[in-house]
């Protein structure tokens, strides 16, 4: 391979990388402006645009509105869909998710582990939940969802030695943290209230896998006016009935074992 040969290839592979981190970033941040991509990826302003175009002509990403924001596209879904399917854990799942997210009439979201990330690959709605969020794909923080607190406290890692703050009730206390998780381990229930979103409960529950490891999480949330922590309490076991029967689909012997309520 001639010089000039060589060094095509590696702008290629150059870009593709920059790509996939932009998809990233969005994927971790909702949406970001041209500023933000070009600031994280460390490159110009113009190089940045252009990617962004790229992906957008593509249908990946797409621009919300005229506030010149990207956040991720449709055309993503396809993507998605294809790898979440193939997930034990979401095909013997999304049924059971179903019935649940219409029993207690909030989102059910599926979530599992990927590095320092509780990735959602499924949700089902409930009725009332017309205008809520589609987590499918989004990268949310461990420290701070319900969801992540589940993966993390049966993670074989610590938590981050820094955790960053989203709202006033975000826990940012390694130590506090670690007592929380302790709990979580104990009982089988995670909480976050209003720690990632203002405005926004949730609760979650380790799946199992045949192994009896912690393979997903399955959380239920809602905003906090009609998901308030009395109602969380009430939906626990409804959710719990749900990961057992979804560990048992997975092979996990002991999921009548596991803890109806907290």
């Amino acid at each position: 391979m001639s010089n000039a040969a060589h060094r095509r290839d590696a702008g290629g592979v150059q870009s593709v990388d920059r790509a996939i981190t932009v998809l990233e970033i969005l994927a971790r941040r909702g949406e970001a402006g041209v500023s933000e991509v070009a600031a994280e990826i460390a490159v110009h302003k113009s190089t940045a645009f252009r990617l962004l175009g790229a992906l957008e002509t593509r249908g990946l990403v797409e621009q919300v509105g005229d506030r010149g924001k990207y956040r991720l596209g449709i055309g993503l879904i396809p993507l998605a869909g294809a790898v979440s399917d193939r997930l034990d854990v979401t095909r013997q799942g999304r049924r059971v998710c179903e019935r649940l997210a219409a029993e207690v009439g909030e989102t059910v979201n599926v979530a599992v582990l990927q590095e320092q990330w509780a990735v959602n690959v499924d949700q089902a709605r409930g009725p009332s939940t017309v205008s809520t969020h589609n987590w499918v794909g989004r990268l949310t923080p461990l420290h701070c969802t319900s969801s992540g607190k589940v993966l993390l406290a049966f993670a074989d890692r610590p938590p981050a030695a820094t955790l960053r703050r989203f709202t006033e009730r975000t826990v940012t206390d390694p130590a506090a943290l670690q007592a929380e998780l302790a709990a979580v381990r104990a009982t089988g229930i995670a909480r976050a209230v209003e720690e990632y979103e203002v405005g926004l409960n949730a609760v979650a529950a380790p799946v199992r896998d045949r192994f009896g490891a912690v393979t997903a999480a399955v959380s239920i949330s809602g905003p906090s006016y009609r998901l308030a922590p009395e109602r969380m309490n009430n939906v626990v076991p409804a959710l719990m009935t749900a990961v057992a029967e979804i560990s048992r689909r997975l092979g996990f012997a002991g999921a009548d074992r596991l803890p109806s309520s907290s």
